[in-house]
């Protein structure tokens, strides 16, 4: 089993849904999970926030923090996969978790940052948490590895002993 797969049948055994918000990924990370059979039960949806104005218009991610840090930052990948909980909220009930890429594909850096330089961010309930990676490759090897990584963070969140 794919760990897509496993995401997606723990969030149905758990009874949650997920919604994704991509910058660097660009509809990867919701094409992986979608790619599972009997993902429309859990997953949500998913915005691709490919420009920085986007994160702030789309997803609520606060211009001030985009101005003064750019957009390949952890507390706007935080601010991103909460952003995208209520932004695709249904019948008024927000996604139970969001799951949020941003980074940088290269070739070129941006904001400052090399490319590799990727976070991945969760949010539920009232809390997150988010990873730097410090990814290698090529564009394609670099948002593949940031699916990954993203997946796996779910995957652990989903698997964790939680009160």
């Amino acid at each position: 089993m794919t760990t897509a797969a496993e995401v997606v049948h723990e969030l149905d055994r758990q009874g949650l849904t997920v919604a994704v918000a991509e910058s660097l990924t660009g509809g990867l990370l919701a094409a992986e999970l979608i790619s599972v059979p009997g993902a429309s039960a859990v997953v949500v949806g998913g915005v691709v926030a490919y420009q920085t104005p986007i994160k702030h218009l789309l997803l609520d991610v606060p211009a001030d923090l985009l101005a003064a840090r750019g957009a390949v930052d952890p507390d706007v990948a935080v601010a991103m996969a909460s952003g995208v909980r209520r932004a695709l909220a249904v019948d008024g009930r927000a996604a139970d978790v969001g799951l949020a890429t941003t980074g940088v594909a290269g070739p070129d850096p941006q904001d400052g940052e090399a490319p590799g330089t990727v976070y991945v961010a969760l949010s539920a309930g009232g809390g997150s948490r988010v990873a730097r990676l410090d990814l290698e490759g090529d564009r394609e090897a670099i948002r593949s590895a940031t699916v990954s990584e993203s997946l796996s963070m779910l995957h652990d969140w989903l698997t964790e002993p939680r009160e």
